[in-house]
């Protein structure tokens, strides 16, 4: 699918790669995608990605406390 969009001209000075970077990132956000879908959006690695979501408030680790203490709980089971 192909996405045609007319920006304002305050942004025109944004690369087509930044907003492709900020579209993916908004999409793996709100769970709609993977990380690796949302890397081939924004045309880059999977690892350039994760290293760059941070940059537009998208946590890479999305776990509640009480997530991460299962996990935990899970991968030791001498713990708690």
């Amino acid at each position: 699918m192909t996405l045609q969009i007319e920006l304002p001209d305050d942004l025109s000075e944004t690369s087509p790669e930044e907003l492709r970077l900020a579209f993916a990132a908004k999409l793996f956000g709100l769970r709609k995608v993977s990380s690796s879908k949302a890397a081939r959006i924004a045309g880059v690695s999977r690892l350039a990605f994760l290293q760059n979501v941070g940059r537009f408030g998208v946590p890479v680790f999305d776990m509640t406390n009480e997530e991460l203490e299962q996990e935990i709980r899970n991968a030791d089971p001498d713990h708690g």
